[in-house]
């Protein structure tokens, strides 16, 4: 692994910059970042990227908590709103992820239905219409 050695002059690009603006080596910059870039933890290597993979996959596992919840409050299978809401961002952070480790499997598997996902985030938010019933409060027994 390597370690933080390098000088701050190296973060600035000289090759193709003019004496007046500044220009950053946005590669060198984000490499300077070693001493978070891997941290063992019981046998465990964990990373930013590998933290942001998590959080994206549990997002987008809450999604069926969400519809779980909202169907029993229903009294019947329903999707709310907060499922697409949690599809789209959990499979964006996946995403960013794999694209990050360029896994094309991974890259394939979480964009393909991103469309799906924010297509009907777009009808939430533009059709104000009728109320889904997963989103009405639960009757009184």
């Amino acid at each position: 692994m390597r370690r933080l050695t390098e000088t701050p002059s190296r973060l600035l690009r000289t090759k193709g910059c003019s004496g007046r603006v500044i220009c950053l080596n946005v590669p060198a910059i984000m490499n300077s970042f070693d001493f978070i870039s891997a941290t063992h933890v019981s046998g465990l290597t964990i990373y930013p990227w590998k933290i942001v993979g998590w959080l994206g996959a549990g997002i987008f596992g809450a999604r069926f908590l969400i519809q779980w919840v909202a169907s029993e409050r229903a009294k019947k299978s329903v999707i709310p709103f907060g499922f697409w809401e949690c599809s789209a961002l959990g499979s964006l952070l996946v995403l960013s992820y794999f694209i990050y480790k360029r896994d094309s499997v991974g890259v394939l598997q979480n964009l393909l239905p991103l469309p799906i996902y924010l297509r009907n985030l777009y009808f939430r938010y533009t059709h104000r219409g009728a109320k889904h019933p997963g989103n009405e409060p639960r009757p009184a027994d």
